[in-house]
């Protein structure tokens, strides 16, 4: 069923919003990791038929929203590596450097840590890593700009010293640094809650990070596999007993929570990656495979619309309206939605995970994951 369900979802896919999203990027990346663990060419048709039309020939990229200044604007940019392996298409290898020019102009925080968003001043963002980081490791491999390395580990060292909560173990959403955002905590500059997603794009930050690291980079691989291993202890301690996770991950008890399908998925993904890496124990391969039997069992499901996966927040953020206060209450209001490309995106990366799970990967090994 999993594999008829991506067939009919990418046959009538469009493009979530009309400007460069990582909605599309969850899509396409979940295409090209399927891709290389099936052979299937539809996946990788898909991927260079969406960056065809939205790459120019002087590799610039259209209607990329270069004024908002979003971290979000970089999830796509990471399937150009991609198009430009598999094509040889000049245009792709411009398009990166463009977008890694773009990633330079950002503005940071005091700390140097970048903005979520031009809109969201001095405010880091857990997701934001994920939307940015893997890019810039690849673009580092690709140029040998070890440089790089050195800021991204500042971001990660940053995020585990001041967003990650000692007695969980789980990260806040968000921090703003100037603590003037009504959401924020008036002496840490946090919000209030752990929310499911905002942690599973930092466990897929560690793994896709992890995934392409040169030797050379010891100390970051170091820092970064314990922070993987701490983090994905933590959150399987609230697991619950159908195997899944809840919107909000500690308070599985408060009326309006509900086991979340994307948060979850992402988790089952870093989880079989950790494993296949050598980061997490091997036998942790098999915890991250009974999540992704678990969503499938439970949100997977034959309607008479068709094959939906159910229960996707399909959004979530923090301030712009005073509902978005970072309470529990907000997070379970914001409304589930079915087939949204950030769960069915990353069920692909998922699967692609589990069929791969007969591939050895040394220790240490570079993979275009």
């Amino acid at each position: 069923m999993t594999e008829q369900f991506f067939m009919t979802y990418l046959n009538s896919y469009q493009p979530f919003k009309t400007y460069w999203n990582y909605e599309d990027g969850c899509v396409l990346l979940g295409c090209i990791r399927m891709f290389r663990a099936t052979g299937n060419a539809r996946y990788a048709e898909f991927v260079l038929d969406y960056l065809s039309g939205a790459v120019a020939e002087d590799g610039s990229i259209r209607n990329y929203p270069a004024h908002l200044h979003a971290l979000d604007s970089f999830h796509c940019s990471k399937a150009l590596f991609f198009a430009a392996d598999q094509t040889g298409d000049p245009r792709y290898r411009k398009a990166i450097r463009w977008q890694a020019d773009q990633l330079a102009m950002h503005p940071r925080t005091k700390s140097g840590m970048i903005w979520h968003k031009g809109i969201y001043p001095h405010q880091v963002w857990i997701d934001g890593v994920y939307m940015a980081a893997p890019f810039l490791a690849e673009y580092a491999c690709r140029t040998g700009q070890d440089a790089l390395f050195e800021e991204i580990g500042h971001w990660f060292s940053f995020l585990r010293d001041r967003l990650r909560d000692p007695k969980t173990g789980l990260y806040y959403h968000a921090l703003d640094e100037e603590k003037q955002q009504p959401w924020a905590d008036p002496e840490t500059g946090l919000s209030a809650s752990f929310w499911l997603r905002g942690e599973g794009w930092f466990l897929m930050a560690l793994t896709d990070l992890l995934a392409v690291l040169p030797e050379s980079e010891a100390a970051l691989h170091g820092l970064l596999g314990s922070m993987l291993r701490d983090a994905v202890e933590s959150l399987l301690r609230f697991r619950t007993a159908g195997g899944l996770f809840c919107q909000v991950i500690d308070k599985p008890a408060l009326r309006g929570n509900y086991t979340e399908t994307s948060g979850s998925l992402m988790a089952a993904y870093a989880i079989m990656r950790g494993a296949q890496l050598h980061i997490l124990p091997d036998a942790m391969f098999s915890v991250g495979a009974d999540i992704l039997s678990s969503v499938k069992a439970n949100k997977l499901r034959k309607s008479a619309d068709g094959i939906l996966l159910t229960d996707i927040c399909g959004a979530a953020g923090l301030g712009g309206t005073e509902a978005r206060d970072g309470s529990p209450a907000y997070y379970f209001s914001e409304p589930r939605t079915d087939n949204d490309p950030k769960g069915v995106g990353t069920l692909m990366s998922a699967e692609a995970a589990l069929l791969q799970s007969r591939m050895e990967q040394p220790a240490g090994a570079k993979s275009r994951a």
